[in-house]
């Protein structure tokens, strides 16, 4: 097997693994049987409902951007899990990508305290001894990133001006369609193809979609505060990749905690090899 780096990209991607199928969202307006419309267009109170239950959704991602809270990111065999406490500009972000029978599992526990970050990395699966440098990577202990060299990149770094890591204020921007299917629920659909900003979601699989990127069936649930607390796409398969799940939850608004900084005696300075694992 030949080992590729984990660049940004395919770290995103690691997050769409072959999941569940995709269902099927109801493209229905809603017109009611009882109020025919000569021109087959939607009634205007479904128009307004559409548009109520669209306009509740972006407001809940607005408890977002005060940054305390903790998510969950997962697809089929990955997970991710964190919090985030822009109070102490600090967040972590725990990932487990594949298990140890796949040809590559790799596990990430990132803690960013600004100015500083850190990593801890435990590398296993079949092939893990063919990563460059594996024993200089799999120490059990953190590394502490150099913020010069991960400025931008998507799986090591942190921007404390963009405090969601899935992007959910972005995805949400993007529906098309959306009904309230119960309380504190709907369903509808989201063009993605405007989302490659959300983190959650692999520009490459976007662009692999093609025309499927328009209409991404979705559900969501708010939580008694109207705060966002579950959004699951059904990316439809695309190319060679399988119809795949993709969720993040939320929770905790307002009683996440700070990130705590490693010991220094499980401190050293990040390797080479890190880098160039992540670039």
């Amino acid at each position: 097997m030949k080992i590729r780096r984990f660049s940004a990209t395919a770290f995103a991607a690691a997050l769409l693994i072959p999941g569940l199928a995709a269902c099927n969202a109801d493209g229905s307006g809603g017109t009611s049987a009882t109020t025919p419309s000569a021109s087959g267009s939607v009634a205007p109170s479904a128009t307004a409902s559409s548009s109520a239950a669209k306009q509740a959704l972006l407001d809940s991602t607005n408890a977002i951007r005060e940054g305390n809270f903790r998510f969950t990111i997962a697809g089929a065999g990955t997970t991710a899990e964190g919090q985030v406490h822009e109070a102490s500009q600090s967040a972590e972000t725990r990932m487990t990508i594949g298990d140890p029978s796949s040809d590559l599992m790799m596990k990430l526990d990132l803690i960013h305290a600004k100015p500083d970050s850190w990593v801890k990395l435990e590398l296993g699966g079949t092939a893990a001894s063919q990563i460059p440098g594996a024993k200089n990577l799999n120490t059990g202990k953190y590394h502490h990133l150099d913020q010069n060299r991960i400025k931008g990149n998507r799986a090591l770094g942190f921007d404390f001006d963009k405090l969601d890591p899935a992007g959910s204020a972005v995805l949400t921007q993007g529906i098309t369609e959306v009904r309230q299917t119960g309380d504190g629920a709907y369903a509808g659909t989201v063009d993605v193809s405007k989302a490659a900003e959300a983190g959650s979601l692999d520009p490459a699989l976007i662009t692999a979609l093609g025309p499927q990127a328009k209409s991404v069936p979705f559900t969501a649930k708010v939580d008694p505060q109207g705060r966002l607390s579950e959004l699951v796409l059904q990316v439809p398969a695309a190319g060679q990749g399988a119809a795949q799940q993709l969720k993040i939850t939320y929770t905790d608004y307002g009683n996440a905690a700070a990130a705590k900084k490693p010991p220094a005696d499980q401190v050293v300075e990040a390797p080479p090899e890190l880098y160039n694992l992540f670039n």
